[in-house]
């Protein structure tokens, strides 16, 4: 499940008009908190709010509180409630095959380059062939100018990043999508899905830091049934 920044019940002003699920974002704590409220009367349980970092720890959702520092979490029991913000960065979902573990990834650059995926995924109780992966909305290569040591940096791991940049105008642009595509395949797993939408350039439905600044969150989730 994915949200948006429209929400027709949503709580948010200004600039983080109308659903941020950001708690950390800037705006008034009460706010945010009544759109907590409100996604979570449609959910079969609170979800487990991370405190992301851009690092790589990934947590069990059953065995932690809200607001636990790590950028992904697991679950392997019905109806418990993974979730991670984003507003550029790349939300990753995972699941298996049988419905028996799903996990939520935060994947912005410093996550992919910490290999957060690989760190999820040998965290599940299931063989890598046997998961799935969606890539929920983040910003796209059209958007995202990087510096030259960025793309030293991850060209220093594995060539095979080469075609994840590209050169206009003396800038290069980095697909995100793409370097995560890659680092889920090098994890074992095949059967990827999304990164169809891009943050920055659809002003309406997302929110998008490198856009605007200061601004609201979304929110992917995803549990067993």
């Amino acid at each position: 499940m994915a949200t948006t920044r429209l929400h027709s019940v949503g709580h948010s002003k200004a600039t983080y008009a109308q659903f941020n699920l950001g708690l950390y974002s800037g705006e008034k704590t009460t706010r945010v908190l009544a759109n907590h409220a409100e996604l979570s009367a449609g959910l079969p349980s609170a979800p487990l709010w991370l405190r992301q970092v851009h690092g790589k720890h990934v947590v069990n959702a059953q065995n932690h509180i809200a607001d636990i520092e790590a950028d992904g979490c697991i679950a392997t029991t019905p109806s418990t409630v993974c979730a991670v913000l984003a507003a550029d960065c790349i939300p990753v979902l995972l699941c298996d095959e049988k419905g028996a573990c799903v996990a939520a990834v935060h994947a912005g650059w410093r996550g992919l380059d910490a290999d957060i995926i690989q760190q999820a995924v040998t965290q599940m109780p299931v063989p890598p062939k046997a998961l799935m992966a969606w890539m929920g909305p983040a910003i796209s290569q059209r958007h995202y100018a990087v510096g030259e040591g960025f793309r030293d940096q991850f060209l220093a791991k594995t060539i095979d990043y080469s075609p994840v940049f590209i050169k206009r105008e003396e800038r290069w642009y980095a697909d995100l999508f793409h370097i995560a595509r890659l680092q889920l395949k090098a994890a074992g797993i095949i059967n990827v899905y999304g990164g169809k939408y891009c943050t920055f350039s659809d002003e309406q439905r997302f929110y998008s830091h490198r856009r605007d600044g200061q601004t609201g969150r979304q929110a992917c989730l995803i549990w067993i049934k």
